[in-house]
C-alpha cells in the first residue's frame, strides 16, 4: 500500500496553509473556517465577512 503525503493547501477565508478542509468549486476551505461559517448567522458581523471571501469563489484559479 502506497502512504500519501498531506499536503497544505491555502485556505480561500483565512488566507493559512492547512492540511484539511473541503474543496468548494475552486476554493479550498479549512475545516475551521467550514465551521465557523455553518455556525455563523446572518445578523453577526463576522457573516459579512464570509460573503466577501466566498465571492472570490469564482475567480480562476492560477497555475504558474
Amino acid at each position: 500500500m502506497e502512504e500519501r503525503i498531506a499536503e497544505n493547501h491555502h485556505c480561500g477565508i483565512c488566507e493559512e496553509k492547512k492540511r484539511q478542509g473541503i474543496h468548494l468549486y475552486n476554493m479550498f476551505i479549512c475545516t475551521e473556517c467550514e465551521y465557523n461559517m455553518i455556525h455563523t448567522e446572518p445578523r453577526e458581523e463576522k457573516y459579512q465577512y464570509y460573503l466577501q471571501k466566498l465571492k472570490n469563489i469564482n475567480q480562476p484559479t492560477m497555475f504558474s
